[in-house]
């Protein structure tokens, strides 16, 4: 897994496999304001996205994937 952060959008993107190919994702799941699940065309999740980031994830956890 890798998490990725956006500080401009203020969205995190979660990988369950990196790189995700582009046009992977076929289906799009918004769970809430927050929470979008990406799948691929075997409904296999390939990432979450994470939109407010900076109000729903733990600030360690955003400094750490800005130093990667």
């Amino acid at each position: 897994m890798k998490l990725e952060y956006d500080k401009d959008a203020d969205a995190a993107y979660l990988y369950m496999q990196y790189p995700v190919k582009e046009g992977a994702a076929k289906k799009t799941i918004q769970l809430n304001d927050n929470i979008i699940l990406d799948f691929d065309e075997n409904n296999k999740l390939l990432g979450v996205e994470i939109l407010d980031a900076s109000k729903v994830l733990n600030k360690k956890v955003i400094l750490e994937a800005q130093a990667s």
